[in-house]
């Protein structure tokens, strides 16, 4: 194999990573090491000396864990989620969520998890999150904190939506009027129709051939 360790390093030096690099050469530096060692040929043209490229990354931990994020929930909600004060029950499709308000900087952790990263960073569900407290003006002032099952998370977001419309009620009565002009108090029964028998879903139907 005619290729160089020089040639090797200068491409590899070309390449950029959104990764944390040290300052050393072809030296991946992450929070856990793992070694890779790759062996480009058994002997170098000159001197018949072996050589090793060896290359060391890992994956970076994410700054706050689930195991911290859980230990912060447990903190804050002494009693647990049905103990709390300012809580809220909303439903879509299958979803359920439990929601409970306390006064903070505009947090959302649903499932002992950061929301953005639970819906999968989707603008539209997060915006089914945070609609009515910023129809109040409370996108700053409360922190929501969410158990959710059941369902996708299209039916766990506008469950949530309910859950902390309702949940806003319970801070104040007068919150009623704007939160019932944008909707947010109605609860929306629609779901999927079931399947009959004899038809291929809720209504489609087998191809009629008559001959």
């Amino acid at each position: 194999m005619s290729i160089s360790i020089s040639s090797l390093a200068s491409s590899l030096s070309s390449l950029s990573f959104s990764s944390q690099i040290s300052q050393k050469p072809n030296t991946l530096s992450f929070s856990r090491s793992k070694s890779l060692s790759l062996s480009l040929s058994p002997y170098s043209n000159n001197n018949k000396q072996p050589f090793t490229l060896r290359v060391t990354a890992t994956v970076a931990s994410p700054e706050t864990t689930t195991t911290d994020l859980k230990k912060l929930v447990k903190s804050r909600l002494p009693g647990g989620f049905a103990a709390q004060p300012i809580h809220g029950t909303g439903r879509r499709k299958c979803a359920i969520a439990r929601v409970v308000l306390q006064e903070g900087t505009g947090k959302v952790i649903i499932n002992y998890r950061d929301a953005k990263e639970y819906l999968q960073g989707n603008p539209l569900w997060l915006q089914y999150v945070k609609v009515p407290l910023v129809t109040l003006g409370y996108e700053s002032s409360y922190d929501v904190f969410v158990k959710a099952h059941g369902g996708g998370l299209s039916g766990q977001a506008q469950a949530i939506s309910l859950g902390v419309a309702r949940a806003l009620l319970k801070v104040s009565q007068n919150h009623r009027i704007p939160l019932k002009r944008e909707g947010l108090l109605t609860r929306d029964s629609r779901i999927v129709e079931r399947k009959k028998v004899g038809l291929k879903k809720a209504r489609k139907a087998p191809q009629f051939s008559k001959r």
